[in-house]
């Protein structure tokens, strides 16, 4: 699991008052939307909703994700 990426974050909050809309434009509801933007909920990389969010925004695959951590040794 993984979290949405910063740009993507970024879009979604200046877009706030439209978030809903695209939330369901995309298949999601809001709620989880929501849950995902504030980091309570992860998603799987790669998921199709977030694809498709990226989408509709303009942001290119890439860089719709958090970069996995490696801290582990």
């Amino acid at each position: 699991m993984t979290k949405i990426g910063p740009k993507l974050v970024e879009a979604l909050r200046m877009k706030h008052k439209q978030m809903y809309r695209l939330a369901f434009r995309v298949g999601m509801h809001p709620t989880t939307l929501s849950k995902i933007l504030n980091g309570i909920q992860q998603v799987k990389p790669g998921d199709k909703r977030i694809l498709r969010l990226g989408r509709k925004l303009g942001i290119p695959p890439d860089e719709l994700f958090a970069q996995e951590e490696t801290g582990r040794r």
